[in-house]
Order: structure tokens, then sequence, then C-alpha cells
């Protein structure tokens, strides 16, 4: 059984008449990654800041698997990535991290070593001794990830680590999160999808203030996974309208339908793919596209979400 390094229990945060967070329950498995999904102002940041000890909860518990039996301390224990980090930008990225983790505990030595072995981590070597306001959007949010590791955490929180980057940037962090899994437990926030299904084990799904789904992102997959027909026909009236007349079918549970496509949601795969391929023949349809699969976790997120 995999071992917990965090476990939340009933968490809230109110701030005068709001609550930004109601109740929320869960638990980190040690040397797993944990994507806290949800859209904007969905709690996600307030839920990270409470977990970092930054704010103290209203009400709730925050129990922490290394953290002392007296006083419970997990802080420090673990790295933090805000969603805009800030930096000192006449300082080097060598500089920074030194003196990030003599702010740590971290004697001189141990603190230059410690540095010199983060950089390497995060791929900063050949840009150690040049200065941050130099760097890369990419480059600041690597040095942020290193800050975060540089005094050995246990657990590492990142705050939508890579919502403001470009394509680059984000590969950048995506490919360093995907090498630190199993060697630190991870837990970061994000709106977007593909991010948590590319390198997360678990997934918890906020929405306003509170937890809509979580579990092992392959159990929930197989929980919300239906059979899904993409169809996109050439344009034109006969076409259009027959797209349009689709969502009648008995097989069709739910359809989105555009200008040329059709996504379709089945209860029955093989024979709504049956019916729909003998009906593109019967009325000389123009098909460009039939494809068959299942639904993804954008899906499962919307339908989640949604009103």
């Amino acid at each position: 059984m995999t071992e917990k390094l965090l476990s939340i229990h009933e968490l809230t945060k109110s701030i005068g008449s709001i609550t930004p967070v109601k109740g929320i329950s869960f638990d980190l498995k040690r040397g797993g990654c944990t994507a806290l999904l949800g859209p904007n102002g969905a709690g996600k940041t307030t839920t990270l800041r409470m977990l970092a000890g930054l704010i103290p909860p209203t009400r709730g518990e925050i129990k922490h698997g290394s953290a002392d039996k007296q006083t419970n301390d997990w802080r420090h224990r673990i790295g933090y990535l805000p969603q805009y980090p800030k930096f000192y930008s006449w300082m080097s990225g060598k500089e920074y991290l030194s003196f990030s983790a003599k702010l740590s505990g971290l004697s001189g030595q141990k603190a230059l070593q410690r540095s010199q072995e983060v950089i390497e981590m995060v791929g900063l070597q050949q840009a150690s001794k040049r200065r941050i306001s130099g760097y890369s959007g990419g480059m600041k949010q690597r040095l942020g990830i290193a800050q975060a590791l540089v005094h050995e955490p246990e657990l590492i929180m990142l705050d939508e680590p890579v919502s403001a980057l470009d394509p680059i940037g984000r590969r950048e962090v995506m490919d360093l999160l995907n090498r630190l899994r199993g060697e630190v437990t991870i837990l970061f926030s994000t709106h977007v999808l593909h991010d948590a299904e590319e390198i997360c084990d678990d997934m918890v799904l906020m929405v306003d203030g509170e937890i809509a789904e979580k579990g092992a992102l392959s159990e929930l997959r197989t929980k919300y996974r239906q059979p899904v027909l993409s169809i996109e026909v050439e344009p034109g009236e006969r076409e259009l309208a027959w797209l349009h007349g689709l969502s009648k079918r008995s097989f069709v549970q739910e359809a989105e339908v555009g200008k040329h496509r059709a996504k379709l949601t089945v209860t029955d795969m093989g024979a709504a793919r049956a019916a729909l391929i003998k009906e593109l023949a019967d009325n000389g349809i123009e098909l460009l596209r039939f494809e068959a699969g299942t639904s993804s976790l954008e899906d499962m997120f919307m339908k989640v979400v949604g009103p």
C-alpha cells in the first residue's frame, strides 16, 4: 500500500463573507504526482497557500507524514513555487539559488553544493552565471522549480507552472516535471487538462471551492469513458441537414454539431457505426472523416464543471 505523505481533512478558508475553499479532503501519496484541476476561481491557489503554510486555514486539518509529532510543522519539508514568482534580477541564477538555500537553513558549503546540483537538474548549467534579468520565461520557471527543490523537500507544490509560458518554455518545464516524478512528491495546479494527463497519477478536480471529483487518473478515465464518433463531411445543404438530424437517432446520447462536423456520444459503438455508414452511403453524403474513439479527460472535465 502506498504511503500517504499528506492528508487533508475538511480544509476550509473564509475571508469575510467569502469562502473560497469549502471543506475539502484528499490525500497525497509519497512519490506521486497529483494535479489540482479546476477553472479560474475554483480555489486552487488558496488551497496551495494553506498547504504551504503561507495562510492559516479557517477550519480543517493538514497532517504531514514527516511532521514533528508535537508541532505538526511540515513546512521545512515543502518546496513552493507561486504562479508569478519574483526574482532578484540583478543576481545570477547560481547566486539566487545559493541565497535561497541559505534562507532554508543550509550551511554555506552545503548551500553551494546543493545549488550546483539543482542547477544541473533543471538544465541551467550554461546560464548559471548570467543575470536572471536575461533569462527567458521558461528559464525563470525552471529556476523557480530549482529554488523549490534546493533544500531537498519531500513535496513540491507548483501553482500554474506553465500557464504564462510559450510552447518552448512549457515543454521545458513539463519535461523537467516528468524527470522529477518518483524522486519527489509533486502537487501542481492547472486548468490545462493535457498537462494533467501527461504526467500525473492522481487528480483532484475543484469547482467553486469544493471537490467535484478525485481519484487515480486511470480510474476516472474508466468511470467516465464513453464511446464517441467524430464525423466530418463536405460543405453542402444535404450534408448539413443530415448532421443536424443525427441527435434524433436512438443510439445517440449527446450530439455536438458544428458547421461541417459532429461529435456524437453513443450508447452502442457497433450499432451506431453500422447504421451511420449505411446512411452515408444511401444518402450520398460526401464524407471527409469518420473516426471512432472514446471520450477524453476534457470531456469529463466539461461534464463535471459545466452547468
